[in-house]
């Protein structure tokens, strides 16, 4: 069994993959005062849950966008499954050519997006990944990286809205009944919700100008069926998508260790 770890600025989703499969999936705030140890214990109570023993653990591999999180997360590997987990960077070969000025500064949950995209639709191809940050993942036909966007995400927007005025509320974020709010609470909701909704279709459409008509639109991160099930643009909901594209690089990674074993023997 494979365990995925998707590092996040607000949570980190815990993936455990038999093969292709993906067969639990646990999440957890995202902070820097987990132990190692304490680390391992919650790993212990994922697997309790799913009725397996933590023994059948093959591998590791980390997709973080906050890199002083990762020491844990390997310091835990190291010590209790004697293993060296795989770090999610662009300096691996990922199957995909990364066309951005600085490719190291491509995070991890946008390589594994647009590998896990092109894998499972082919191109071109554009993620949309609804977290902390709204981000737009472009990728060519041929296969290529092109780049993307990035935005405020919904809850960033909102808690922003709350923290920056005197009079605005913290909001619970799903549609008003109407776009017309008729109170400040509905007003916020139409305003984060119907705007976020626009800014998506009105992105994509000055993409697809670029890439192609035709390209398929792939929804992920939390606020992802939210937002598509009021989009005519977006086509696919894939909710696991940083953890399939994760699985999908750690299977090229080792299966060119392999590769590499075997011409020197």
């Amino acid at each position: 069994m494979l365990v995925a770890i998707d590092i996040g600025n607000t949570h980190t989703v815990l993936g455990f993959f038999q093969k292709a499969k993906l067969v639990a999936d646990f999440r957890i705030t995202s902070s820097s005062q987990r132990t190692e140890d304490e680390l391992w214990l919650t790993v212990q109570s994922f697997y309790s849950q799913i009725k397996q023993s933590t023994e059948e653990i093959h591998g590791v591999v980390i997709a973080s966008v906050v890199p002083q999180l990762i020491d844990g997360y390997r310091l835990m590997a190291e010590k209790y499954l004697k293993m060296q987990p795989v770090i999610i960077s662009s300096s691996l070969d990922l199957g995909i050519t990364v066309c951005y000025d600085d490719p190291t500064k491509v995070g991890a949950d946008r390589l594994c997006n647009a590998v896990a995209a092109y894998k499972k639709f082919g191109g071109p191809a554009i993620v949309i990944d609804f977290g902390t940050a709204t981000t737009y993942d472009v990728i060519s036909k041929k296969g290529e990286y092109l780049g993307g966007v990035i935005a405020p995400g919904l809850e960033t927007s909102a808690a922003d809205l709350h923290r920056r005025t005197a009079q605005l509320p913290r909001i619970d974020l799903h549609f008003p009944e109407s776009v017309i709010g008729t109170t400040t609470m509905t007003s916020m909701q139409s305003g984060i919700l119907y705007g976020a909704v626009d800014a998506a279709e009105g992105m994509i459409h000055r993409i697809k100008q670029i890439v192609g008509k035709h390209a398929n639109v792939i929804a992920t991160g939390g606020y992802a069926r939210v937002i598509a099930n009021m989009s005519s643009e977006i086509k696919y909901i894939e909710p696991w998508l940083v953890l399939e594209g994760a699985r999908l690089i750690y299977e090229r990674f080792t299966r060119s260790k392999e590769r590499d074993k075997s011409l020197f023997n």
